[in-house]
């Protein structure tokens, strides 16, 4: 019994570490002001939305992105830089 309890435990820890690690990341350069937001390079489909998105510094980012809980769990949402 203190085994399984023992292993549910180790899981959710390791559950929410993976969240913390995800909406805080460590690669990205912050962007200046804002405390959730943060620099990416993404792809565009055909439609113009952000896919393939990856954190990455100022100099590389192609869009501006945050996480967003949605009903669904952690969403991302990025918006398009511009040219500078």
């Amino acid at each position: 019994m203190n085994t399984r309890i023992a292993s549910w435990a180790t899981a959710a820890e390791l559950t929410v570490s993976a969240v913390v690690a995800t909406a805080a990341p460590a690669s990205a350069d912050m962007v200046p002001g804002s405390s959730t937001q943060f620099y990416a390079y993404c792809a565009v489909d055909l439609l113009g939305v952000p896919v393939s998105c990856t954190q990455t510094d100022q100099a590389h980012s192609s869009h501006i992105c945050q996480y967003l809980a949605t009903p669904l769990g952690l969403g991302l949402d990025c918006i398009q830089r511009s040219a500078q």
